[in-house]
């Protein structure tokens, strides 16, 4: 029996970590919502490198992987993937390609059929302002578009996989120790993007603050937490058990 989009969106929502909302994603009945032949999701880090794929109906995923991205270094642009960078919302071939357009597209000649992607579709996944993956369906030859009412399922499922996930991410980085009380707003911020693993400059161009700003707030954190680097801040303030005498 299918699941109902309700049911979908509990078993989504309900994740405990990352790895089981990927895998609930996965083993779920999307693709038959869909009428897709394959779906699946991507992540990045931060450097918008791909950090994670999970595909479902593809047998070499390595492969399709490797020759997508080879597309993409081939200056191949991907105009769905586009869309939603741009937008931050789901599309499908003929939003972009009405009329058939779609099967013109460097694209597709040289990738999507191959692997018998007739149709397409996009969702985004975002976190913080900013894009950090998508999900995808495909249809096979002799299947309709997507339609309007595909793309409203696909914004439902987007906005439920976003939420969780960065709803995860966050309780991954919460600072429990009662220390973490003794900082400003803006130091707990910027050592929350410490634990993160982003540099300084990464850190001052997401805050709009400069290097020399953010140096000066961790010496701040430093000389408060009695510690002389990011690691010991991080720990400090993520273990409770430090603080005890």
């Amino acid at each position: 029996m299918v699941d109902s989009f309700q049911d979908l969106f509990i078993k989504i929502s309900s994740a405990k970590n990352e790895i089981e909302l990927r895998s609930r994603f996965l083993d779920s009945d999307l693709g038959e919502h869909f009428g897709a032949q394959d779906w699946g999701l991507h992540l990045y880090d931060r450097e918008f490198r791909l950090a994670a794929v999970d595909i479902k109906g593809i047998e070499n995923v390595d492969e399709f992987v490797e020759q997508y991205q080879k597309l993409l270094k081939q200056a191949i642009a991907d105009p769905l993937l586009d869309y939603v960078q741009n937008y931050h919302a789901p599309v499908h071939d003929e939003t972009i390609f009405p009329g058939g357009g779609w099967k013109k597209s460097e694209m597709y000649q040289n990738f999507c059929a191959s692997y018998d992607h007739e149709h397409m579709a996009i969702a985004p996944i975002v976190g913080e302002g900013r894009l950090v993956g998508g999900i995808y369906f495909g249809r096979a030859k002799d299947t309709p578009a997507f339609d309007r009412l595909d793309l409203a399922k696909l914004s439902g499922i987007s906005t439920h996989f976003s939420a969780t996930l960065a709803a995860l991410r966050s309780q991954e980085n919460r600072f429990d120790s009662p220390l973490a009380a003794s900082l400003t707003p803006r130091e707990l911020q910027i050592a929350q993007l410490v634990a993160t693993g982003l540099t300084n400059s990464q850190i001052g161009s997401q805050l709009w603050i400069t290097q020399n700003t953010v140096k000066a707030t961790l010496k701040r954190i430093f000389r408060k937490l009695n510690v002389s680097a990011r690691a010991q801040m991080v720990a400090r303030l993520q273990d409770f058990s430090s603080d005890r005498t």
